[in-house]
């Protein structure tokens, strides 16, 4: 057999140090949100195709690898996205808990297919989700956890791209006119000739997009039946409660990426990181008994964030030569150092990959 470690398309093996990056990064943004009284749930890879088909409304679990149970015989998905799960979660082990539940998660999801320029399909996901509530003040809460989050894991340049998913929908009314479909294709595409052609009414709808400041008084003034002003109110109102150095921009009719949230989405950006490092918004939980709850919350990606470096932190290792007293050994690391014992007469700080070695009492670098 020749093992050269190939793995499938879209899979990767994580190593040192971006692992233990990784490990950081998580703890963060779950320290954070546990701050903020969102108490962690670990649900499984994979579970029954049914609880997760439909629990998020507009959402089919299209990208999600099935395959069959050998002991139960039914279908098993594994999970594409663990929003789904924490609804799940949310509507039956804990629908007796007192509204609104705060829930963080996190760990790894797989996508039946992967994209040109997203070509992983095994990813890290890390969240949390606000379930009861989609108010301007449960929103606002969830745009900050995720802000403070990034923040705590070494994150710098923050920016954040609102949209209103479902602005072209509210706007068209029900039920839809006959080019609804050809109208969200071209707004999707920012092709603002095909929007001209299919209903120049929605054209301002493109040229209301950028910085916010400026976008939202423009997107305001093509409102003058005044059908969005409460949601306008409310995105205005979300932007407010941010630093005054994260960067806030509106893209009013974006939608990919947004096919199960409702009045209020958001992209998150990094200085330096390609892509998107997060996403969240405001979507309803679906109840077996046809009841819709409303719900905000947000998911990180660290794959792209740890692809640009962060996490990862220069090693510092202390080679221990052998005969090192164990309690010696104890209390450096209790000081903070990564301790590696010489297991073998001839093992070197260097083959350890050690920053430093023990010199009688005394923690000396290893030059160059």
């Amino acid at each position: 057999m020749n093992d050269t470690g190939l793995l499938p398309e879209g899979f990767h093996d994580r190593l040192p140090p971006a692992a233990d990056g990784l490990r950081r990064f998580e703890g963060a943004v779950l320290g954070v949100a546990h701050g903020y009284g969102y108490e962690q749930v670990d649900p499984p890879l994979a579970e029954f195709e049914a609880g997760l088909v439909g629990r998020l409304k507009g959402t089919a679990a299209t990208d999600a690898v099935r395959f069959v149970d050998p002991v139960s015989q039914r279908t098993l998905a594994i999970r594409p996205d663990v929003t789904a799960q924490v609804a799940r979660i949310a509507a039956t082990r804990m629908g007796h808990h007192p509204r609104p539940v705060r829930l963080s998660y996190a760990g790894p999801v797989l996508k039946l297919r992967a994209g040109e320029l997203a070509p992983r399909r095994a990813l890290r996901q890390i969240g949390a989700e606000l379930i009861g509530l989609d108010s301007v003040g449960a929103a606002t809460e969830i745009v900050t956890v995720a802000v403070e989050s990034l923040r705590a894991a070494g994150v710098t340049g923050i920016s954040i791209d609102f949209t209103l998913p479902d602005l072209v929908a509210t706007l068209a009314g029900d039920p839809p006119g006959p080019h609804h479909d050809a109208l969200i294709a071209a707004l999707d595409g920012k092709d603002a000739g095909r929007v001209a052609a299919i209903d120049p009414a929605y054209l301002p709808l493109v040229e209301a997009a950028g910085p916010f400041a400026t976008a939202l008084p423009r997107l305001r003034a093509t409102d003058t039946a005044g059908r969005l002003t409460s949601r306008l109110d409310a995105i205005e109102a979300v932007a407010a409660a941010l630093p005054g150095d994260v960067g806030v921009t509106l893209d009013p009719t974006e939608r990919h990426g947004f096919e199960y949230q409702s009045w209020l989405g958001f992209s998150l950006f990094a200085q330096g990181v390609l892509g998107e490092v997060g996403r969240g918004g405001t979507y309803a939980v679906c109840h077996a008994d046809g009841r819709e709850e409303p719900a905000v919350g947000f998911s990180l990606y660290a794959d792209a964030l740890l692809d640009a470096g962060l996490g990862t932190q220069e090693r510092r290792r202390l080679f221990l030569p052998a005969g090192t007293a164990p309690a010696v050994a104890a209390r450096l690391r209790g000081e903070g150092w990564v301790t590696v014992a010489a297991l073998t007469a001839d093992d070197t700080p260097q083959a350890q990959l050690c920053t430093h070695r023990w010199h009688g009492d005394t923690a000396v670098a290893i030059a160059g």
